[in-house]
């Protein structure tokens, strides 16, 4: 949509007098401009509504009769402006709103970091504890490549006890870390540091090595849509391969882990090359809702 287009839009405040005309709207240019989603919803009509209760302030649990409330000329101004960025700019959602969610958590995020989506989600709350032998808890754990801090920030809260580092290499990106890691009152027990992989965090040994990691090849990078390549490319970049950073977090991982510990990580749609690559290594394939199963487990005595 061209910003002309935007504009004629919120003009006809007749033709778009309510929340629910704006979405319907929404949904259709959505298909029309070929816009990229899944980094906050995996639908127009999902996204598309997450955008309007947010400009317009309205909880993002309203009920469907908000979708009747009649809008001021400047609240329809204002969805005007925010779809014209969106559908006709491609700007991601998240960077429109200056939030994302993984669950019940709000995660501030801007331009600097990639925004938050991970089946860590799923995993953490659910069978991450249950890798480790039976009678071992996550005392320590390490977010690697951890971008916003969400992921370092969800293990904190799963594991009240447990102290978490999280390392990025990115400073623009430690520095939104911060910002979450204090909103979630962890600064005593999540640790930041500026590092390639492991390579400048103080030695631990950990419990738990977690990682969503660049995994993408550099050539799918370079023909990402706008949405994605309006991340942070270092974020996406897994090298020639995709394997790149995760060949070294395998290797610092073997000096790294206590006995029982595992390393996880998030593979996109690696698996096969992982299968080929660490066959020895005896990967663990975890289960997720949508059935990607992207999510792999290696454990230590196997790295060693």
């Amino acid at each position: 949509m061209s910003a002309g287009a935007g504009r004629r839009a919120a003009g006809g405040t007749g033709q778009l007098a309510t929340s629910g005309a704006w979405l319907h709207w929404a949904e259709a240019e959505y298909a029309r401009a070929g816009v990229a989603l899944g980094q906050v919803a995996a639908d127009a009509h999902d996204e598309a509504l997450y955008l309007i209760l947010h400009a317009l302030g309205l909880p993002l649990d309203s009920k469907p009769e908000v979708l009747e409330k009649k809008l001021t000329a400047a609240e329809g101004a204002k969805l005007a402006e925010i779809f014209r960025r969106r559908i006709g700019e491609r700007v991601p959602a998240a960077y429109l709103t200056r939030e994302a969610w993984l669950g019940e958590h709000r995660f501030y995020v801007d331009e600097r970091v990639i925004i938050p989506r991970s089946y860590f989600l799923e995993i953490i709350p659910g069978e991450l504890a249950s890798l480790l032998p039976a009678g071992k808890k996550v005392r320590r754990a390490v977010d690697v490549c951890t971008g916003s801090g969400c992921l370092a920030i969800l293990l904190a809260h799963q594991f009240p006890a447990a102290q978490v580092d999280a390392c990025d290499l990115s400073a623009d990106a430690l520095e939104v870390a911060k910002i979450n890691v204090a909103a979630h009152r962890l600064a005593a027990r999540v640790k930041l540091f500026e590092s390639d992989v492991l390579d400048a965090v103080p030695p631990a040994r950990y419990d738990v090595i977690l990682s969503n990691p660049p995994y993408e090849p550099s050539a799918h990078v370079d023909t990402q849509a706008p949405e994605f390549a309006a991340e942070p490319r270092l974020a996406h970049d897994g090298g020639r391969d995709g394997l790149v950073i995760i060949r070294k977090l395998l290797r610092q991982a073997r000096d790294r882990l206590e006995p029982h510990g595992i390393v996880v990580i998030e593979v996109g749609g690696l698996r096969a090359a992982i299968d080929r690559e660490f066959a020895a290594l005896q990967p663990r394939w975890l289960a997720t809702a949508d059935g990607s199963d992207c999510v792999v487990c290696f454990r230590a005595d196997r790295l060693r």
